[in-house]
């Protein structure tokens, strides 16, 4: 790993503050000041700052509440994202495990656990709730139409995953789904003639949205939250 990504990952400074602590001769490898940001250690190398020495952490887990008119991508000129909102962190090498659109709220889970977050995504894996509210009545029969399957508009090859569906009110569901295709529920429920008009993650793979927590809010899984996306 390059010098200037090991520092930032592992410490609270950017990259751009990484180039000046070692242009200040801050950063020492093996006992030695170095000024090359792209420097790449190899195993056993000793990074110190000041007399400090860097150590990697291990993997990082956190769950977001995310509210709606950010968008789950790394960087975006136009919006806000959800590694903006994790303000005090450090956000080098941390991605979404599982994107939402921009006006859908609720649970999203950040990681830089490739195989992890992999596992989280994998279709018929893992399940995901969603709350749901739509412009129409749902029809009852809609419960037997979720289950056997949709054909999508764009998609009529391929039905979606059977998925069950909870009817809690005239236009208010729960939605339990096990794979995530683009933009799914709201096509899910198109195909059956209705529109929704509101959409909120509640849970994926077990993990559920902490109740307690504010949107716009996060905080790091415990380590049973973290389990439940281990093999």
């Amino acid at each position: 790993m390059r010098l200037d990504k090991f520092v930032a990952s592992n410490t609270a400074h950017s990259r751009s503050e990484v180039r000046q602590l070692l242009r200040a001769n801050r950063l020492t490898v093996n006992g030695a000041a170095v000024r090359d940001a792209g420097l790449i250690l190899r195993e056993g190398d000793e990074v110190r700052l000041d007399d400090g020495l860097i150590s990697a952490r291990g993997p990082r887990y956190f769950m977001l509440h995310k509210p709606a008119g950010v968008v789950c991508v790394t960087e975006d000129g136009g919006h806000r994202t959800v590694l903006d909102l994790l303000a005090g962190e450090i956000r080098e090498g941390l991605h979404v495990a599982g994107r939402l659109d921009i006006d859908t709220t609720g649970l999203v889970l950040i990681t830089d656990d490739g195989q992890w977050s992999h596992r989280i995504k994998a279709p018929g894996r893992h399940e995901k709730r969603y709350r749901v509210h739509t412009a129409r009545p749902i029809a009852a029969e809609a419960i037997e139409q979720f289950a056997r399957g949709l054909l999508l508009r764009g998609e009529e090859d391929q039905p979606t995953r059977p998925a069950r569906l909870q009817i809690l009110g005239e236009k208010e569901a729960l939605l339990w789904l096990q794979e995530g295709r683009y933009h799914q529920v709201k096509r899910m429920f198109a195909a059956l003639g209705n529109h929704v008009e509101a959409l909120h993650r509640e849970a994926v793979a077990g993990i559920e949205l902490d109740p307690g927590l504010a949107e716009g809010s996060w905080r790091a899984l415990s380590p049973t939250e973290v389990a439940c996306g281990k093999p």
